[in-house]
């Protein structure tokens, strides 16, 4: 089957950051295929906001956490693929898909360790993985980190002992899967106003004002100060930017 459009497939894409991403790639004319976690509501609603834009889009449930799901998962997409988009390939893997944590180093327990563990890093690491046979030869994987790999914030311990390692990671892959021309990167948001840990920064203004304090551009983030990053790493303008960690966060603690 000879392709002609351009596919990404993000995780977590029918909100917030995601949503934000994929609406981004889609102005650069590719196609989206997308997860939703619950709400098929919210996704749908999405895929008519794509279509609206000229592309093709679809949307899938897929729990991250649940990693054993992945190869079903996998079939559906083929399936998606044929007959969504008359395509057998995706050209960018975007993992974007995760929950906020906030809890102090000392009273972390195992539970929530491994729920962090698999939403951040095995799902990131697995689904990679399975999804390279569907994955075009010089196409791209782009990987959600955070700022809080950088600096620390107390109560940040878990969430961002995961996303450094998702770093690690990305360098690795791009590393191993240069030789099919695929890119690897990270993007690192800073603080950005969604209903991500419960809308702590878009909705609580001591927390928003005390992080527009600290970003040297003084303001938090807004959704599409993301997405157009994440669809520049989806295209060919940065066909030579690989294993990069790019930090999205306007300046924060410098």
């Amino acid at each position: 089957m000879t392709q002609t459009r351009k596919i990404a497939l993000i995780t977590g894409g029918s909100r917030g950051l995601g949503k934000n991403m994929a609406l981004s790639i889609a102005k650069r004319g590719t196609d989206v295929l997308f997860t939703y976690n619950s709400k098929k509501d919210e996704a749908d609603a999405v895929v008519k906001q794509l279509e609206a834009a000229g592309i093709k889009a679809a949307a899938l449930q897929l729990n991250v956490a649940d990693i054993k799901s992945f190869d079903n998962f996998f079939m559906q997409v083929r399936s998606t693929l044929q007959s969504v988009f008359g395509a057998d390939k995706i050209t960018y893997l975007v993992n974007n898909a995760g929950v906020g944590f906030h809890e102090p180093f000392a009273t972390t327990t195992e539970e929530q360790f491994d729920n962090m563990l698999n939403i951040h890093f095995k799902a990131v690491f697995f689904l990679s993985q399975k999804a390279l046979p569907l994955l075009e030869d010089g196409g791209g994987i782009v990987n959600v980190s955070t700022g809080l790999a950088r600096f620390c914030i107390p109560g940040s311990s878990t969430y961002a002992a995961m996303k450094g390692a998702v770093e690690v990671l990305s360098r690795y892959m791009a590393k191993e899967l240069g030789a099919r021309g695929i890119r690897v990167n990270v993007i690192a948001p800073g603080a950005i106003a969604t209903d991500f840990s419960g809308g702590l920064v878009r909705d609580n203004p001591e927390v928003n004002a005390g992080i527009a304090a600290q970003t040297a551009l003084g303001r938090v983030g807004r959704p599409d100060d993301i997405g157009s990053v994440v669809a520049f790493l989806c295209s060919d303008d940065a066909k030579w930017v690989n294993a990069q960690r790019l930090e999205a966060s306007g300046g924060m603690f410098l």
